[in-house]
């Protein structure tokens, strides 16, 4: 078969792409996702989301042992179905720094600054709020404010008052600084992914052909040009042509393990694999960036937490009239700070969670708070396994590889404490349990975040976007891979920096942004 457009990977931007170039009823598109339809009924469910890691919807990814978190294997959720990690995340809604994207610019991306941006954000989306000069409505994906705030989290965000932070209303108008509760991808109290959003709606054009359960295994190439792609579904190998461009939306571990598997990357390390060389990118797979955390946690001395999810009557108030616990998504409010003074964004984001990870008892009520590094420092690489396209790659985020991130978590942990002592959890407090009252050096606090350091899932930056005399990047400001025609690469795997906050807002503008590329090139 043949297509206009191939669509590789139906996750946020993806999705966005495949439903923008749909909307031109004389194209042919063709999306090709490795996962499956998004009618697992726990999706909509926003408490649910937990619950969706490690089975069939992830791609149960681990990283490889972590040099600087005493060689610990860390888990790397990512979403494998419809809607990518948009059907499975926490569902917060932020764009990130304006400085993250005026960065992107200086770096030699003309067209990415937040000037640049902004409108992209606006036009996707549809603000529960109302239109501002920040904020648009009419888009297909709706933002919302929680639906009933647990008690924990409006205690939070009284207590981080009460330590020094001011209040922010809106975390995406530019002005990060602050505490303030998360606006979410809900609509009614249910999940908004990009795939309910954009790639419902446009499944019903007979100009998108959609494939779930084809997980590709290399681009087709003709020389330097890019003519189609080849995948696996239902057993079987299947291939298609692209008449005008493939676009790779596999995400951050995906989209380079494509590349790698068709010839596209650092060509000693293809060849020793026995995969031929088509274009020598040594930059495909390097400069892996991701979030990372730690917790503060506390037992509660009321049964106020979302451990209440356990009681019948709870899950009843939802299915009637999506009201209560079950409309949390878990970390319903946060803040940023800006540590350094020179620094022009936060480097530290604080989420907050109503709940309590306590192994021994799964019903305790308790509070988290997360402080995570926002601006990382650390960056590491993905590597193919072997030249099966059905292998893991190897995922080697490199986490605390910089003292600077771990600089960043020890400070996070005394300002949580901080915090979580104000007068406004007087009411709420139990015993401290992790890190634990004993856990008070430096020392101690160090080897605490390297046992216990997680993912906060916002894995970037291995096809970084930048000029050809950077010889770290893969796509130009048009998202064209450097040297390959007709191939393009749209997710966030091309942010030459991470941004400074969650990653979903900015992978749907990514989108937004190919396709005004792609239909303004003809």
């Amino acid at each position: 078969m043949t297509y206009d457009y191939i669509v590789i990977g139906a996750g946020s931007a993806g999705c966005v792409l495949a439903s923008r170039l749909s909307e031109m009823a004389d194209l042919r598109i063709l999306l090709l996702e490795a996962g499956g339809p998004d009618d697992h009924p726990d999706i909509r469910i926003p408490l649910a989301w937990r619950d969706l890691r490690g089975g069939a919807l992830d791609w149960n990814y681990q990283t490889t042992p972590q040099a600087h978190c005493h060689d610990r294997r860390i888990q790397m959720p990512r979403g494998k179905v419809y809607g990518g990690s948009s059907s499975t995340n926490a569902m917060i809604y932020q764009r990130g720094s304006p400085a993250d994207y005026d960065g992107w610019a200086r770096l030699g991306n003309p067209g990415w600054a937040w000037r640049d941006a902004l409108p992209l954000f606006k036009k996707s989306q549809h603000q529960a709020r109302g239109a501002s000069v920040y904020h648009g409505v009419g888009g297909p994906l709706h933002v919302s404010d929680p639906v009933e705030p647990n008690p924990l989290s409006l205690a939070f965000v009284e207590a981080a008052q009460q330590a020094g932070l001011a209040r922010n209303l809106d975390f995406n108008d530019g002005d990060q600084a602050g505490v303030g509760l998360h606006q979410l991808t809900q609509r009614n109290g249910q999940r908004r992914s990009a795939a309910t959003a954009f790639l419902k709606p446009a499944l019903a054009r007979d100009n998108l052909t959609a494939l779930p359960f084809a997980q590709v295994t290399r681009l087709l190439m003709q020389g330097t040009r890019c003519i189609g792609a080849a995948w696996q579904k239902d057993g079987r190998s299947h291939t298609a042509r692209a008449e005008r461009e493939v676009i790779v939306c596999a995400g951050a571990l995906n989209s380079p393990q494509i590349l790698m598997l068709s010839g596209l990357g650092a060509a000693d390390d293809l060849r020793r694999l026995g995969i031929a060389v088509v274009a020598d990118l040594p930059g495909v797979g390097k400069n892996l960036q991701d979030h990372a955390r730690v917790f503060v946690s506390h037992f509660a001395r009321e049964p106020v937490s979302v451990a209440r999810m356990f009681d019948p009557a709870e899950r009843e108030l939802y299915d009637k009239q999506r009201r209560g616990i079950w409309t949390s998504n878990l970390g319903e409010a946060g803040a940023f700070i800006q540590l350094d003074d020179a620094a022009n964004k936060p480097e530290l984001q604080l989420i907050f969670l109503p709940r309590i990870d306590y192994p021994p008892d799964p019903k305790a009520h308790g509070f988290m708070l997360a402080p995570g590094i926002a601006a990382t420092k650390s960056a590491g690489s993905l590597r193919l396994r072997s030249a099966d396209p059905l292998a893991a790659p190897l995922i080697d985020p490199n986490y605390l590889a910089d003292e600077r991130d771990m600089q960043t978590l020890l400070a996070g942990i005394h300002i949580a404490r901080e915090i979580l002592a104000a007068s406004a959890f007087d009411r709420w407090r139990g015993d401290e349990y992790l890190p634990g009252k004993s856990q008070q050096s430096e020392s101690g606090l160090r080897r605490f975040i390297r046992d216990n350091l997680d993912t906060i899932f916002h894995p970037t930056g291995t096809c970084k976007m930048g000029p050809a005399d950077d010889a770290l990047a893969v796509v130009d400001a048009q998202l064209r891979v450097h040297g390959i025609d007709g191939l393009r690469v749209a997710d966030a795997s091309i942010m030459p920096r991470i941004i400074n906050a969650n990653t979903n807002a900015p992978c749907i503008m990514i989108g937004e942004k190919c396709a005004e590329l792609l239909l303004g090139d003809g």
